[in-house]
């Protein structure tokens, strides 16, 4: 890269320092650490939701789909994320922030001891840690992909650089800094994206161009599902992206949890669903239209990178780096985030009794200090990627199938639907569901990406309902608690009260 990249790349990296550096003055306690004390508008939350909600893959593996395919990446990996979550900006934002305001839960997990009981809660929690581990490494595989075809650096370093740089902005700043850095974010990929959209356009013939694309591109990259992106296969993504994108990501939880009201939240909710219909489209139009400008590409993993290295003027290049960075630094510095949650308020203080007493300074110091340590390990998994199927085996394949049985007793247990479904039928769908993953994926030759997809969620989706449907576990703490998230607005005169946390 010519040295004036190397300056857009490295004023990025200086610009997300001094944000978190300036975020830690507004860190007190964990709750301004976890979830902005509940005082992030509304716009900032909708961009970071949406800005956490997916990494540099897009520019590595999704657009070797669209290089591969066509339009179809499209079709079955964002439009789901736009219908997921413009739903649940009626169903669960509102509900996500009611918890942090009538029970000042600072982690996603906290409300399941009242709502289910602690196993539960430890199950879900230990569970859905591990997977973060793999899913954030993903993304770290993903940016080294982009600097070894960039720059040369080998793909340890790159990990390591781009893991390293994370790790100070969003320790020190905690939640403030990671929706400031993904606001900032935001705006340098979206100039670097629509240069990048110019330019394939121009090379294209102009807009008019544009018109012409579909006929020149190869057989089946205009239809909306081919290959192993079946019908079947988009109604599971569907519904797996409905919890994911809903909670069962728990860092997009936090999103819904730091706005100030339940009115907030769903206005939050809205923008990143809008944000989410229109924007991948920017995004992959240049991979979807590489099959005509650069029909050679032997590694389709590279199709972006090349384009830019290709078409972009000198300086451009490195801010279009700089944005493909963005996407996976905002993803897994809020992932960070919502796991040193999970850990210092709901694992330690069950595994060590008396961390439940911790003062505001080592509470906040452990926060820290889990930080680092999830980032260290998730860049060392990382750097063994390719054991666990690669980036989009991981996504896709790993991340996707147990996402399922860990969000469904979390995210339909606010529901009044499902306020008899207790603790037997939350873990008991959370178990068959992860084992019917491990059979089809292990045991079962020949499973399709589908077969993999859809087993685990069907399977907790259908034990949950029906052991609450069949052997109700009726519970007065448990009714309070989805009453207490259900409404009424704050500010009606009727809120319920906290219940006391059960033993």
């Amino acid at each position: 890269m010519h040295w004036l990249d190397w300056a857009a790349v490295g004023a990025y990296f200086l610009v997300m320092l001094l944000i978190g550096l300036w975020s830690h003055r507004r860190v007190d306690d964990v709750s301004d650490y976890f979830t902005g004390g509940g005082r992030m508008p509304w716009w900032l939350t909708g961009i970071s939701h949406h800005m956490s909600g997916y990494s540099a893959a897009v520019f590595v593996a999704y657009a070797a789909v669209a290089y591969d395919y066509g339009i179809t990446v499209y079709v079955w990996a964002f439009l789901p994320l736009a219908l997921g979550t413009g739903v649940g900006a009626w169903l669960f934002a509102p509900r996500w922030n009611r918890l942090r305001e009538r029970y000042q839960v600072a982690s996603p997990l906290e409300y399941l001891v009242r709502r289910y009981n602690l196993p539960t809660q430890q199950a879900l929690a230990w569970s859905g840690a591990l997977l973060k581990v793999f899913d954030v490494a993903a993304k770290w595989a993903s940016v080294a992909v982009l600097l070894k075809v960039f720059t040369g650096m080998s793909m340890t370093n790159g990990i390591l650089l781009t893991g390293v740089v994370t790790l100070l902005y969003c320790t020190v700043g905690g939640l403030w800094a990671d929706a400031l850095t993904e606001f900032g974010q935001f705006v340098i990929q979206g100039v670097a994206a629509l240069s990048m959209m110019w330019v394939v356009l121009d090379r294209l013939g102009g807009v008019s161009g544009l018109g012409t694309l579909w006929h020149r591109l190869p057989a089946g990259h205009t239809d909306p599902l081919v290959g192993p992106y079946t019908a079947g296969f988009l109604t599971a993504y569907v519904v797996v992206k409905l919890f994911e994108y809903n909670g069962g990501m728990w860092n997009l939880a936090q999103r819904y949890m730091a706005t100030d009201s339940p009115r907030s939240a769903r206005r939050s909710a809205g923008l990143s669903a809008a944000l989410y219909l229109v924007w991948p489209a920017v995004l992959l139009l240049p991979a979807v239209a590489a099959p005509v400008l650069m029909p050679h590409i032997a590694d389709p993993q590279q199709t972006y990178a090349l384009m830019a290295q290709s078409y972009l003027p000198v300086g451009l290049v490195g801010l279009t780096l700089a944005g493909m960075f963005s996407h996976t630094m905002a993803m897994a510095s809020s992932d960070a985030n919502a796991i040193s949650a999970v850990v210092t308020r709901d694992i330690l203080p069950a595994v060590l009794p008396g961390f439940r007493e911790v003062s505001t300074a080592r509470g906040l110091r452990a926060a820290r200090v889990v930080t680092v340590v999830f980032i260290t390990v998730s860049m060392v998994v990382a750097i063994e990627a390719d054991h666990f199927g690669g980036v989009l085996g991981i996504i896709v394949g790993m991340v996707a199938a147990v996402m399922g049985p860990i969000s469904i007793p979390m995210l339909l247990g606010l529901l009044p639907a499902f306020r008899r479904c207790g603790p037997r039928a939350a873990l008991t769908s959370w178990a068959l569901g992860l084992g019917g993953y491990f059979f089809v994926k292990y045991g079962l030759d020949g499973a399709s990406q589908t077969t993999v997809v859809v087993t685990p969620l069907v399977t907790s989706l259908v034990v949950y309902a029906g052991l609450g449907l069949l052997l109700p576990e009726p519970d007065a703490e448990a009714d309070a608690v989805v009453a207490a998230v259900s409404g009424p607005e704050p500010g009606s005169g009727t809120a319920a009260r906290p219940v006391a946390k059960r033993a």
